[in-house]
């Protein structure tokens, strides 16, 4: 199946440890960078877009474009990793570009903590617009991450199809980038 081959699943990376094959260790770098780009549906498509589109355009300025794209898959590759840091066994594929989007929301709540967002807010019935900050929104969606990833610790039959982990571990990287960049623009004003 094309997802077996492309997805990145951890238990492969600990047989690696095992005594894997360069041919094992060829396979798996090569899940690592192509599974950003499989996805589950044009539901789980779409949401990263909108994700990038809200998010990814200032972080683009400024990174530049060639930093960005390094960025994202750099992020990807992070949000694969932590995931295997928790499943370290898991035999089922990782796919989608969780890890990247959730850097690009790290490096934005970093960089941007008093920027706002217009979302669409269900108000009894009725949906609206409202502008939040996006530190609120965003710190929402990682109390979701980090609540969701914890069941996934702490309750031995929780099953998810969605790489908690991933995510918490991509926008870690992308806390830790932004804060890398400005401490080294700090350095140079000074």
């Amino acid at each position: 199946m094309l997802l077996d081959k492309y997805g990145f699943i951890p238990g492969n990376l600990t047989g690696l440890f095992e005594g894997g094959t360069f041919e094992d260790a060829s396979s798996l770098g090569l899940a690592l960078l192509l599974s950003p780009f499989f996805h589950v549906g044009w539901v789980h498509i779409g949401g990263n877009l909108l994700y990038l589109r809200v998010f990814g355009d200032n972080v683009n300025d400024a990174l530049g474009h060639l930093r960005y794209v390094l960025f994202f898959i750099v992020g990807c590759v992070a949000g694969n990793l932590a995931q295997f840091a928790f499943e370290p066994i898991s035999s089922r594929p990782i796919i989608g570009a969780s890890g990247g989007i959730a850097g690009v929301l790290g490096f934005y709540i970093t960089t941007f903590p008093r920027a706002r967002v217009l979302t669409l807010f269900p108000a009894l019935i009725v949906l609206m617009f409202i502008e939040v900050h996006a530190s609120a929104f965003i710190g929402v969606w990682c109390l979701q991450q980090f609540l969701n990833g914890f069941l996934l610790v702490t309750d031995g039959t929780y099953q998810a199809d969605i790489a908690w982990f991933a995510h918490i571990g991509g926008f870690i990287f992308g806390v830790a980038v932004a804060v890398i960049i400005r401490r080294k623009r700090q350095r140079q004003v000074a």
